[in-house]
């Protein structure tokens, strides 16, 4: 059963207790809405609808015109009317081709400056990371050399360190083996324990 303008007139809804729910006015007016347009886009139909079986009936009961006659003078304002409707619904869809195209268009070149702007910036990135990696490599390398330095020079201060305690110690040992043995060559046998 096909749901008609009355029908939609007449439905009643049940009220919901205890629940939220829409104002019943509010569903009412736009339904009442609805059934006006409804009860046009219906009239028009059946105007189309008669229309078009006029047209087909002058069509059909219109006799063939000869060779060499003109054709008749209800055709050519006939035709224009029933090509009307399809003329509007060619526009139509012409033009939401047309809109279609423009905004696919419009979405594939906002996606492509999107693109565009977000390898521009990942190569920002990535060329303000190696400058700060080189930058840091060369910190290092300054700092390594640095040290490097130092050890050497700690190295070669240890070295002459050693060589002059070394020295030190053996010209206190030569000292010391001196002054023993001459205190051994002064000293009485007596002095020595025998």
């Amino acid at each position: 059963m096909a749901l008609t303008p009355d029908d939609v007139v007449t439905k009643q809804f049940q009220h919901v207790r205890f629940k939220d729910g829409f104002d019943p006015d509010e569903v009412d007016d736009f339904l009442d809405e609805i059934v006006v347009e409804w009860r046009k886009a219906l009239e028009e139909n059946v105007e189309l609808k008669a229309k078009i079986a006029a047209l087909e009936a002058a069509g059909s009961s219109a006799p063939a015109p000869a060779v060499a006659e003109p054709v008749a003078a209800p055709a050519p304002v006939a035709a224009p009317a029933a090509e009307a409707p399809a003329n509007a619904t060619a526009g139509i869809i012409e033009l939401a081709q047309r809109l279609h195209d423009e905004h696919v268009a419009e979405g594939e070149a906002q996606r492509d400056q999107l693109i565009s702007e977000a390898k521009s910036q990942a190569a920002k990135i990535i060329a303000d990371a190696e400058a700060k990696q080189r930058e840091e490599t060369a910190r290092l390398e300054r700092e390594r050399n640095t040290l490097e330095g130092r050890i050497s020079e700690l190295r070669e201060f240890e070295r002459g360190y050693r060589a002059q305690l070394r020295g030190y110690i053996e010209g206190q040992l030569r000292d010391l083996d001196a002054q023993s043995s001459s205190a051994a060559s002064e000293a009485p046998v007596s002095a020595i324990g025998l």
